[in-house]
């Protein structure tokens, strides 16, 4: 046993703090939970049951965990020194921008009536709030007996406003504010390639289809290729630390998942520095590759096709969710 401490005194780093266990097995859960508008339903830390995630500003412990698709973490910080129970808090990172307005990541707001949007992280997330009555909507003319103001509108139609309005939306802005048959077509930033050679994928989420609804697509990107010593390939301009693009010297047919490409093409990669910098794709486009695979058939995918890059200093590894962000 540690010895007792005196009155003033913190305990020593050796001595063991009990706490409290609050995963139990076996696993033993209650009904499902219907969480609010917003808040993400998870599988708890104890890796038992679905629950509602706690939010900022909730406290939370092992089993009960932060939402983590609004990134939010634990922060223990308070509880010193068993470090059991914390406060649900963000991480920090970049904030967003929406109609010429700043928000911070973390904040919410509500951009129209009809809907309340979070930022996290430069995405913007928006769920829609129903409500009895909107100002200078359809609903609001009424003719004929009812006192003037008076809504109309059933929660049917009040619903299929609200589509109507998600769809003017602009949450996601980095592609061209384009209105395309009643639908404001937006995207999240295609994330970084899967891999640094060979060729890898990358995804974002677009509303641009026929039914105006944010889904996930998927596009195949080739940076560079495998090569043993990429310096001997590709040649530095003399007085220079960099070559931002090069190409191979013949077109080559594509490989992925074991088939081969129809066609063979002449693609631009992203070079190399002699400095710490590293090369980026900076200017691509869209194209349609398509893949014959042996006794199995065809098949087609869209794929990016560089057409300039840029050197920089900022190098993350691909897939790294937390490059722009760091705990307070």
């Amino acid at each position: 046993h540690s010895p007792p401490v005196k009155p003033g005194e913190k305990p020593s780093e050796t001595e063991v703090q009990q706490r409290k266990e609050v995963c139990h097995w076996p696993c033993r859960c209650p009904p499902m939970p219907t969480c609010t508008p917003g808040v993400s339903l998870v599988k708890d830390g104890c890796g038992c049951c679905k629950v509602c995630a706690k939010q900022s500003g909730e406290t939370c412990n092992e089993a009960d965990i932060c939402d983590p698709h609004k990134g939010l973490y634990c922060d223990y910080s308070e509880d010193e020194p068993r470090y059991e129970t914390g406060v649900c808090a963000y991480l920090v990172a970049v904030g967003c921008e929406l109609n010429g307005v700043y928000y911070l990541n973390g904040q919410t707001f509500q951009p129209n009536p009809l809907y309340k949007c979070l930022c996290v992280s430069g995405a913007i997330g928006c769920t829609p709030i129903f409500t009895p009555r909107v100002a200078a909507s359809p609903c609001a003319r009424v003719k004929g007996r009812k006192k003037p103001g008076q809504s109309t509108c059933g929660l049917g139609q009040h619903k299929q406003l609200q589509s109507t309005n998600y769809r003017l939306m602009s949450a996601y802005r980095s592609l061209p504010l384009v209105l395309k048959k009643k639908c404001l077509v937006q995207a999240t930033p295609w994330t970084p390639c899967s891999r640094t050679c060979g060729i890898g994928m990358s995804s974002r989420v677009t509303n641009e289809n026929r039914k105006c609804e944010m889904k996930k697509e998927k596009r195949l990107c080739f940076i560079q290729p495998c090569l043993t010593n990429t310096l001997k390939t590709i040649k530095i301009p003399k007085g220079k630390t960099c070559q931002p693009t090069f190409q191979l010297p013949t077109a080559e047919k594509l490989v992925f998942s074991g088939c081969s490409t129809t066609q063979s093409y002449k693609l631009t990669f992203c070079g190399v520095c002699l400095d710490k910098r590293c090369c980026i794709p900076n200017k691509s486009k869209m194209i349609t590759v398509q893949f014959e695979c042996p006794n199995e058939g065809f098949f087609k995918w869209k794929m990016m096709w560089i057409t300039s890059c840029v050197c920089q200093r900022i190098c993350t590894a691909p897939g790294d969710l937390f490059s722009e962000l760091k705990v307070l």
